[in-house]
């Protein structure tokens, strides 16, 4: 297996210490406690509040200090809050850099059933359903791919803001 595939891995199972000195959890479960727009979310995990920033996609802009509310943000965020709504129980996945320049973690999210098992990735679905946009950033493009297949597939089917909004 890839090394960093390896370490992700890692992170996603708790089973070893994620970057940046940030709490991966035991079982690497929070508990979403807002959704602050379509790619932002806050989670309460190990006892602490942390405002995770979905890694790899990227969502019109809905809160963005000093500009206009960008085209097709209020349904990117209002299928966000949709998919995961206050009390949701989700793993955090980290990637290779564990926090952004404004202290948010960066994390991959997943809803997990009952036994905490992975059922749907957020990221992803939100890409699938034309609310996001891929964002590669190195290091951190582990699902780079499977985002810019997702997106390819959403525009082909004109789904969300692919129809709406023009380029």
């Amino acid at each position: 297996m890839h090394a960093r595939a390896a370490a992700v891995c890692a992170c996603l199972l708790g089973l070893a210490a994620c970057t940046d000195a940030t709490p991966a959890g035991a079982d690497g479960i929070a508990t979403v406690t807002e959704v602050v727009d379509g790619d932002t979310i806050d989670v309460r995990i190990l006892g602490r509040d942390e405002r995770v920033r979905l890694i790899g996609i990227d969502t019109p802009e809905t809160r963005k200090p000093n500009s206009p509310i960008e085209c097709y943000g209020p349904e990117a965020s209002a299928f966000t809050a949709a998919l995961l709504p206050v009390g949701t129980a989700v793993r955090i996945e980290r990637d290779t850099v564990g926090r952004d320049d404004y202290g948010r973690l960066l994390g991959y999210v997943h809803l997990v059933d009952s036994d905490g098992r992975p059922t749907v990735f957020v990221n992803l679905e939100i890409v699938r359903e034309g609310y996001a946009t891929p964002l590669a950033i190195e290091p951190n493009d582990t699902f780079a791919g499977d985002f810019a297949a997702a997106a390819r597939a959403a525009e082909a089917a004109d789904l969300g803001l692919w129809s709406a909004c023009s380029t």
